[in-house]
């Protein structure tokens, strides 16, 4: 019997940019960027330009700041909004709702991005690594590199961190966020 190749996937799991909280009467889905996460996202954007990695697709959480922070990111990245899906499943606070969502891809689904929120992007970088980040800050980004052939076979420790950036971070591959 031949084994099949398993094939590498990468994927960047990016927590939305800063939200504004001034206005107390908007829904949490509608809350938009602040000042501040219109002037982190643009310039995540450029550092992930930098990175070598070929992002095709976003999939964004219906919530403003995810859609939002996607519109800020894609240029940087030559994608346009033809490259993004609103992905429902994806505004969720529990990680094992997205890794539901992700083991439900087509085999073929590789080099996209996720935009979700925390609690849920933390604990799933966590739970693919099996790392012990404290919390990914807004506008982080996380890359991730899966061997395997289908997503449905996604599971525990099965990720290698490949890139971990945020806004306040320097360099890149910043690991100061309570990495054990």
């Amino acid at each position: 019997m031949q084994s099949r190749e398993t094939d590498m996937k990468t994927i960047a799991l990016i927590r939305h940019a800063k939200s504004c909280w001034k206005d107390s009467t908007l829904p949490d889905l509608d809350r938009p960027l602040n000042r501040r996460g219109r002037i982190s996202a643009p310039e995540m954007g450029r550092r992930l330009q930098m990175q070598p990695l070929f992002l095709k697709r976003f999939y964004s959480s219906p919530a403003v700041r995810s859609v939002e922070t996607a519109g800020w990111l894609m240029p940087c990245l030559g994608l346009g909004a033809m490259n993004l899906e609103v992905v429902p499943e994806l505004y969720t606070f529990n990680y094992e709702d997205i890794l539901c969502w992700l083991r439900g891809l087509d085999e073929d689904a590789n080099n996209f991005a996720l935009i979700c929120h925390n609690p849920a992007m933390t604990d799933l970088v966590n739970y693919l690594t099996l790392m012990k980040i404290q919390k990914i800050p807004t506008c982080g980004v996380v890359l991730l590199n899966i061997d395997l052939n289908c997503w449905a076979d996604l599971g525990a420790g099965m990720a290698e961190l490949a890139y971990l950036d945020f806004p306040k971070s320097v360099t890149g591959k910043t690991i100061s966020l309570g990495v054990a």
